[in-house]
């Protein structure tokens, strides 16, 4: 049987990004292993937000791999995240592993798929997992007709994705990354 259940939100504004993921774990259809696992992480001197999911093992292998991308490029996330993806494709080994990646710092949001793809939201907000079509449904619409903060609008469209979809609960775990006051 398969680990899944997962919910992974970022938005980003023009203070910075927003990332929150749920605490599930559900094995098949109908199991709910672990309420509070933290599928959000801070990483890079802690200028890089990550979220995972899909299979466990291989999302925490794309994250490590992810992790030593972005020491060797200087905290490059653009760089670090295309480097990935021309691993990802290259190496049959991580082709066949089961998983997405959500990244961001203060100014970029990026999904990482499975087929080595690096993309980047139009409206700077993305989603990923089981739940996430919930999520970036609410979240597109507080974005657009509120004036929540980040942090409010992943907290907010996260609790509505638990609402409606059995593999996300509402045990969320949310990081930000505030831009500097300069803008830089």
């Amino acid at each position: 049987m398969e680990l899944r259940g997962t919910t992974i939100l970022a938005v980003k504004t023009d203070t910075g990004v927003a990332m929150a993921g749920d605490g599930q774990v559900t094995l098949g259809q109908s199991v709910a292993m672990k309420h509070g696992a933290r599928k959000v992480r801070r990483i890079y001197k802690d200028k890089v937000v990550i979220g995972f999911a899909g299979a466990t093992a291989d999302a925490f292998t794309l994250f490590e791999r992810f992790e030593a991308k972005l020491e060797e490029f200087g905290g490059n996330l653009v760089r670090a995240s295309v480097e990935l993806a021309k691993d990802w494709r290259k190496d049959k080994y991580l082709r066949r592993l089961e998983a997405m990646l959500l990244v961001a710092d203060a100014g970029n949001i990026l999904l990482l798929s499975g087929n080595g793809d690096v993309i980047e939201p139009d409206d700077g907000v993305a989603a990923i997992g089981s739940g996430g079509p919930y999520a970036l449904a609410a979240a597109r619409a507080l974005v657009r007709h509120t004036g929540l903060s980040g942090r409010e609008i992943v907290e907010r469209a996260m609790a509505i994705a638990a609402e409606i979809c059995v593999f996300t609960n509402d045990r969320i775990v949310v990081e930000t990354v505030e831009r500097p006051a300069d803008g830089l």
